[in-house]
């Protein structure tokens, strides 16, 4: 139930806070709008100013008289801001934690956290949901803002929620009725004090549920393994090692199995085990909402592999082009290497999160044919290969694939899987993995005109 009440500060202009400042307006509450950013790199401030109090260029005093701010994902609890008003006993919380307070309560919730595999695993689920002829919703860290949605009306059956780190951080009440914990590899330690506090932070999304709720978690992961302690939840365990009675869902040679329900590995698009990892995910969470599991392994047979995740580009004279800019930490370059078969060409770089590259070396010995380097992380990861890799450093990303075609042979493969950010050079991931593919687009044009 919506409190008109209640006065809301917004605190970051990005997607969720702009979509929750309307959704807060639309139930007849008050939000008051703050940004660090000058009003000119606000694209919508006229628009926003017209609807709400706004100010621009700094956090002020003025946030302090709203008991609750939304604050935006990219804003850190250690921010000052953000540590002045716990000070103040303002109620800090996400567009997440403010959705689950308004939805419609005969709507369940599905969230997926992980280091890797979020967005295909709730793709995946949300396509076969809709398969199953059920009115479902993809928001979160993936799609639209949650509060673009009309979650406080019925008629939505499911809300699939791709949740970060940083969006866990800040749900109180937040609740899933099936959560699931993909993998807790090393990632933006350079937000969290240390690898605990960010395994930790994924851990939440199992905070507040009960028995009555499912949780879904890989038992390959030790991370996850070592904190089983802290899930109420009933649990569905899934492997690439181990089999049934261990776990629910298991290998057996070339086929997937569920249960009793089996997949032939080559009926997928999606390829690679991490993809067989991800589809096991998804069909636990089908299984655990008690829908029809054969039909939805049929539905998930027909779906793609998503834009920046081991994406098919192009092939130029024999050459064939892979966009995995979506690999931003090493766990999920490593994925990405061992599910062509064969040694590649890799490119790799960008900016830093604090990773250690070292902990690729041996993988990067035995499946790339040479590492392409090219982004802020050159010095440190050339610290990690130099003397140990066939490398190539590039100060020009338009050069460094480039370099990786000029280099190849009929039949090689060059991946774009660069285990580090992209705001080096880019805007984000996606803007990184569109200019790769311009630039293949290009070589394919002037190798036609020859």
């Amino acid at each position: 139930m919506f409190d008109t009440d209640i006065r809301y500060a917004v605190l970051g202009l990005a997607r969720s806070g702009i979509a929750a400042a309307y959704k807060i307006r639309k139930l007849g509450g008050t939000a008051f709008l703050s940004d660090t950013k000058p009003r000119e790199q606000i694209a919508e401030a006229a628009k926003l100013e017209a609807n709400f109090e706004c100010e621009f260029g700094a956090h002020s005093d003025r946030l302090l008289d709203f008991p609750v701010w939304i604050i935006s994902p990219g804003i850190p609890l250690t921010a000052p801001i953000v540590q002045k008003g716990i000070k103040a006993g303002i109620e800090i919380i996400g567009d997440i934690e403010f959705g689950y307070r308004i939805m419609h309560k005969a709507a369940k919730i599905i969230a997926v956290t992980g280091s890797n595999g979020k967005s295909t695993t709730v793709s995946l689920i949300h396509h076969c949901l809709d398969a199953l002829g059920h009115k479902s919703i993809l928001a979160g860290n993936i799609g639209d803002a949650i509060c673009n949605y009309p979650i406080e009306d019925a008629g939505i059956d499911y809300i699939v929620l791709e949740l970060s780190s940083f969006q866990l951080d800040t749900i109180q009440s937040f609740k899933a009725d099936v959560a699931l914990l993909l993998n807790i590899t090393p990632d933006h330690l350079d937000r969290y004090k240390d690898f605990n506090d960010y395994a930790q932070s994924k851990m939440r999304v199992f905070l507040n549920q009960t028995a009555e709720d499912k949780a879904v978690i890989c038992a390959d992961s030790e991370p996850i393994m070592q904190r089983i302690q802290q899930i109420r939840a009933k649990l569905l365990r899934y492997s690439l090692i181990s089999s049934f009675p261990v776990v629910q869902a298991w290998m057996d040679g070339n086929y997937i199995q569920i249960g009793q329900y089996r997949c032939l590995t080559d009926d997928l698009i999606i390829k690679g085990p991490h993809n067989h990892a991800n589809f096991m995910a998804a069909m636990l969470t089908i299984q655990a909402l008690g829908l029809g599991l054969d039909a939805a392994i049929d539905a998930a047979k027909s779906f793609p592999a998503l834009p920046h995740r081991l994406e098919y580009v192009a092939e130029v004279a024999g050459v064939s082009f892979y966009n995995d800019s979506k690999a931003t930490n090493t766990d999920s370059v490593r994925s990405a290497l061992i599910s062509f078969g064969k040694p590649i060409r890799v490119i790799m770089g960008g900016s830093d999160k604090g990773e250690d590259f070292g902990v690729l070396t041996d993988i990067l010995s035995q499946w790339a044919l040479k590492v392409y380097i090219c982004g802020d992380t050159e010095a440190k990861m050339l610290q990690a290969w130099q003397g140990k890799l066939p490398l190539a450093t590039f100060q020009d990303f338009s050069a460094c694939v480039q370099a990786a075609f000029n280099e190849s042979l009929r039949g090689d493969i060059v991946l774009l899987s660069p285990a580090a950010a992209s705001f080096d050079r880019f805007q984000n991931y996606q803007h990184r993995g569109e200019v790769f593919k311009q630039i293949v687009q290009s070589l394919v044009s002037n190798h036609e005109k020859k």
